[in-house]
């Protein structure tokens, strides 16, 4: 039954986010997460664009937000936001803050094209959601605070375009009803694990929910993190995460929800050092001889040599016949058996090289 499952929800293994391709034989995609760090400062954000071209990643990521349609006025913050921001604000009054108007967004998509750079921007209600599809945002990414918003999530598939969904806050079971929900719509999904604290543990990271997400729903997997400094994003690849976001921020000590939990431009560039030493390291998973290895594999691999003087006729045995290193040349050791019962062609002194003349 389980198997039937995997095979009925089978999500597309290649998806385009602008110019770039995700797939399991692709470059890890890296979005610097910009979020709401530019305090609502148009300057400040541009500068963010510029660290994060400088950086190399893929893209970067801003959030648009109605606070209206988002959230009660009266909602106390989230325990994080109250250690990094006023305790006497709502997070109605944060938010407010922080929101970024249309004419913003059209500034931040133009300045990104202009440094080459995609443009993401995380939709929190449908509003949000109709403008940046009318601006021609490329791909969605959707913030855990709306997986088990399934309305939301059926607004955001019918738009056709690719979505990054981070599963933070979440059981399986509720990962598993928003997949349901997006799949009959649309397949272009990407499913992030992700630890939605600022900042988490080492211990709650648990990016081996990246591997349980690509066994049951075979899913393209990525990982959304908020790890201390550079943190558990290079591990993540190595588990097979092809997406990779993190917060960054132009200075930790600002005043805002998230800066303390983000990495400075300069842990930003490693972070993309990292990961791409890391697919290095990784390979293409083709078990061949590196071409390194070649000289080295003739220098020490071993080959077929006579052990003693064996006679034209005589039978090759396991008495007569020995594996020394020949600088590569003759029969590899490999077929030492197939060369049990075999007729001896020629005369063998000891330690001359067995061939197959």
């Amino acid at each position: 039954m389980k198997q039937k499952k995997r095979e009925a929800m089978q999500f597309n293994s290649e998806i385009k986010i602008g110019p770039k391709t995700i797939s399991d034989y692709a470059k890890t995609f890296i979005i610097a997460e910009a979020g709401v760090n530019h305090n609502g400062d148009m300057t400040l954000a541009k500068k963010m664009i510029d660290v994060a071209v400088e950086a190399g990643v893929d893209a970067v990521k801003f959030q648009t937000f109605k606070v209206d349609h988002l959230i009660l006025k009266n909602i106390q913050k989230a325990p994080y936001q109250k250690i990094t921001t006023d305790r006497g604000e709502s997070q109605y009054e944060m938010l407010k803050r922080l929101e970024t108007g249309k004419e913003d967004t059209i500034e931040l998509m133009e300045y990104c094209r202009k440094k080459r750079i995609i443009f993401l921007s995380t939709p929190f209600e449908k509003e949000s959601l109709d403008e940046l599809d009318e601006l021609g945002v490329t791909a969605f990414k959707i913030a855990a605070t709306d997986l088990t918003n399934i309305q939301f999530l059926r607004q955001v598939a019918e738009k056709g375009k690719p979505i990054i969904l981070s599963a933070g806050m979440c059981y399986l079971e509720e990962v598993r009803r928003a997949i349901e929900t997006l799949y009959p719509i649309n397949k272009n999904v990407i499913l992030l694990q992700c630890t939605a604290n600022y900042p988490i543990q080492d211990a709650e990271a648990n990016i081996n929910v990246i591997r349980t997400f690509k066994e049951t729903f075979d899913i393209l997997v990525g990982y959304s993190d908020h790890s201390q400094g550079i943190g558990a994003s290079p591990y993540a690849v190595a588990v097979g995460a092809k997406v990779i976001e993190k917060h960054f921020t132009l200075d930790k000590t600002m005043e805002g929800p998230d800066h303390r939990a983000s990495v400075t431009p300069e842990e930003l560039k490693r972070l993309v050092s990292d990961i791409r030493r890391v697919e290095r390291y990784l390979g293409d998973g083709i078990k061949i001889p590196s071409s390194s290895e070649q000289m080295t594999r003739k220098s020490l691999q071993k080959c077929l040599v006579a052990s003693k003087s064996i006679k034209m006729g005589e039978l090759f045995n396991g008495k007569n016949i020995v594996a020394k290193r020949t600088n590569g040349a003759g029969i590899s050791a490999l077929y030492f058996d197939d060369m049990i019962g075999r007729i001896a062609t020629k005369d063998y002194k000891a330690d001359d090289i067995i061939s197959l003349d």
